[in-house]
């Protein structure tokens, strides 16, 4: 019989710490008439983006998200903090009362002066209004794109300069670095020596403005328009499912579904961290959510700090990768491409599936490794809870459903998000009356803000590495480096796949997600297709690598947030949750390096996707014992020595390399049954004792 522990509510030190998380973040708490202000713009903004998927404005696309960016900005600048005060921790009040005390973080004055100049230099290509050289409306302005005039450069060097702020204040310096990076280089390349490979012309800061702000190309290009269409339909609708409590009915659910086995508390955290990204579609989000619950069960089955925040890293993680609202990233692929929502849906399905049951071997192997518990959780049976709030999975269901009738992504996201308005008054606890949808569709668009603001600052970067050629240049020197290691055409794929996967991961310490997919797909997209690899492999390779690095020490947000609930070290969280998602680091290799791994991401025929699928499944087999050290029993080092080269030759997904990987495989089994006898008394303690 194992200890009974009930799910709700978290304990009060796992609230304090997850609420010591929200404090550190840098979105202001506002309230008061601020509060209402902000709220309000959040919601017209999202009323505006419903209306206009049905009612799109005559004047254009551009127009559009020059309305979009001139709402997003000053919102943006008022909702986060400056951070050049003092620390939140420092400036708390000390009074005996400042525990219930609400502590006040309303924009200052300056906030308030950088949001007026935003809202009027972001609707300047619109206004009416004639100013020497510039302004005149929007016909004008775009008249004036080959030619800026003095006016339309101040202001767009204004905007320039607002949005690189937003992003300081959203994400950190390191994107707003990187663009003024790609800027000056667009501006000085032309002092760099002409024999250097990234040398060039030069692009004088009349025409870098014009890139920027007056054609459909960086501020308004691509990642932009993604964020205003797609990126904030699906937020409003992962936002309408919070409040109609489908998060609490996913977590109930997964901890209902695996009951009683010493593996059951990994299972549902695995399972949840699954079913709540498709309502979050953040890593960091979805673990926070998860942690605050879970990391009490975790912790009464005798998991170490640091084992369970990786875990909750890594199955938040995975909310990005999977189906059916993935990540932001994933939306502009679908524009990049040119093709339906549903088809990178598709693409994402098998990868996503072995993802998960990565972190399910790392589950069973840390369960037996750490000789976790029983804990019998405090809920109703699985089925009871699918039939009284199943309807949760209705809209789920009916976005898939309809983007395999061929509506468009946004409207049948809207039908969704109606249709879960509508189930919510199933529940009389979370019916989604005026005041709740008004609140979410505000908590919604506010959860936009930072993704515009990236969206925005990467199209600039992109634009100014298309403006330059340095992508073509940077694809050459990458490929030919390849080349001068290695001649055989395949050891050249694989050394620039690999060169590839390097500097997305490193990229994407800097920057967030979105903005690493977009620079990477300038970039390196065009290496890897000029050596055959279909332009959707070379996305998804991108996209994956991209996304993991959020668990790549040292940035690795989820993993922080994590850490800030279990209490464990930061770092050796991060090296945890890097363990459970390692198959995800290796498996987008099978994209690209073979044209038969491409039936992974469902680019030949369902055969062919189903033996692939089969052949790398045992490949992250061979990975989970590598790093987890266990096979049917506690593997030693000949067993994970021989799984290493086993996961690498099962993963190139060619006859004669499946063949030598299955057969290691087979050998490292075969060692980790006739060693076992020498190793008996060791690995029964092993799986008997908590924490070896």
């Amino acid at each position: 019989m194992g200890e009974r522990e009930t799910p709700q509510p978290a304990p009060l030190n796992d609230a304090a710490a997850a609420a010591a998380y929200e404090d550190e973040k840098p979105a202001r708490q506002l309230s008061g008439w601020v509060g209402h202000v902000v709220a309000a713009g959040c919601v017209l903004l999202g009323l505006s983006a419903v209306y206009q998927v049905f009612f799109p404005l005559a004047q254009g696309n551009q127009f559009a998200l020059i309305l979009f960016l001139a709402a997003v900005l000053p919102l943006t600048l008022l909702s986060y903090r400056s951070g050049l005060a003092l620390p939140a921790r420092w400036r708390r009040d000390r009074s005996p009362n400042r525990e219930t005390e609400p502590r006040r973080d309303s924009p200052s004055p300056l906030d308030w002066v950088l949001a007026v100049v935003a809202l009027v230099a972001c609707l300047y290509p619109v206004l009416p209004i004639e100013i020497g050289d510039g302004g005149g409306g929007f016909d004008e302005f775009l008249g004036r794109q080959g030619t800026p005039g003095m006016i339309d450069v101040l202001v767009g060097t204004i905007v320039l300069l607002l949005v690189l702020e937003a992003c300081r204040r959203t994400t950190g310096l390191a994107l707003p670095i990187v663009c003024v990076l790609a800027i000056g280089y667009a501006y000085y390349g032309g002092y760099l020596p002409q024999g250097a490979a990234i040398a060039h012309a030069g692009v004088d800061w009349e025409q870098i403005v014009s890139s920027s702000f007056l054609q459909s190309t960086g501020l308004y290009g691509v990642p932009l328009d993604v964020a205003a269409t797609y990126i904030v339909l699906f937020t409003i609708y992962g936002a309408v499912l919070e409040a109609s409590g489908a998060s609490r009915f996913f977590i109930n659910l997964s901890f209902a579904a695996f009951r009683k086995s010493r593996a059951a508390p990994g299972r549902t955290v695995t399972l949840a961290g699954f079913l709540l990204g498709s309502v979050s579609g953040s890593g960091t989000a979805t673990a926070v959510s998860l942690g605050t619950v879970a990391w009490p069960v975790l912790r009464k089955a005798g998991y170490p700090k640091e084992n369970a925040g990786g875990m909750l890293a890594a199955a938040g993680i995975g909310a990005i990768l999977s189906p059916p609202t993935l990540g932001a990233a994933a939306f502009i692929i679908a524009e990049y491409l040119g093709v339906p929502y549903l088809t990178v849906l598709v693409w994402a399905i098998v990868p996503t599936l072995l993802y998960y049951l990565g972190i399910l071997l790392a589950v069973e192997i840390d369960a037996r490794r750490y000789g976790t518990r029983e804990v019998e959780v405090a809920t109703t049976s699985a089925w009871r809870l699918l039939a009284r709030f199943g309807y949760h999975l209705a809209s789920l269901v009916l976005i898939v459903v309809l983007l395999a009738m061929d509506v468009s992504a946004v409207r049948a996201v809207v039908y969704a998000t109606v249709a879960a308005i509508l189930l919510s008054f199933l529940d009389r606890e979370h019916r989604l009356t005026p005041a709740r949808l008004y609140s979410a569709l505000a908590t919604g668009v506010r959860g936009v803000l930072s993704v515009a603001a990236v969206c925005a600052a990467a199209g600039v970067v992109a634009a100014m590495i298309t403006r330059t050629g340095l992508g073509l240049q940077l694809n050459s020197i990458l490929v030919n480096t390849a080349r001068s290691i290695a001649e055989n055409p395949t050891a050249v794929l694989i050394l620039t796949a690999i060169f590839a996967a390097l500097a997305v991961s490193v990229l994407g310490l800097a920057v967030p997600v979105t903005a690493s997919f977009v620079i990477a797909w300038v970039i390196i997209g065009p290496a890897l297709q000029d050596l055959g690899v279909a332009a959707p492999a070379v996305a998804m390779f991108v996209f994956y690598f991209a996304v993991l690095s959020e668990v790549t020490p040292p940035t690795a947000l989820a993993s922080v947030a994590a850490s800030a609930i279990t209490g464990g070290r930061v770092i050796a969280t991060m090296m945890q949750a890097f363990k459970y998602a390692l198959p995800a680091f290796l498996v987008p290799f099978a994209f690209v390096l073979t044209e038969n791994g491409q039936g992974l991401i469902g680019l030949r025929s369902f055969t062919d996707a189903v033996w692939t699928m089969a052949v790398v499944a045992l490949g992250v087999v061979a990975l989970a014992v590598l790093t987890g050290g266990w096979m049917v029993r506690r593997a030693g080092w000949p067993e994970r020595a021989l799984c290493a080269p086993a996961a690498a030759l099962l993963l190139y997904l060619q006859p004669l390399t499946i063949a030598v990987g299955a057969g290691l495989l087979v050998l490292a089994l075969a060692l980790n049954l006739g060693l076992a006898r020498f190793r008996g008394d060791e690995a029964q303690s092993l799986s008997a004792t908590p924490g070896t």
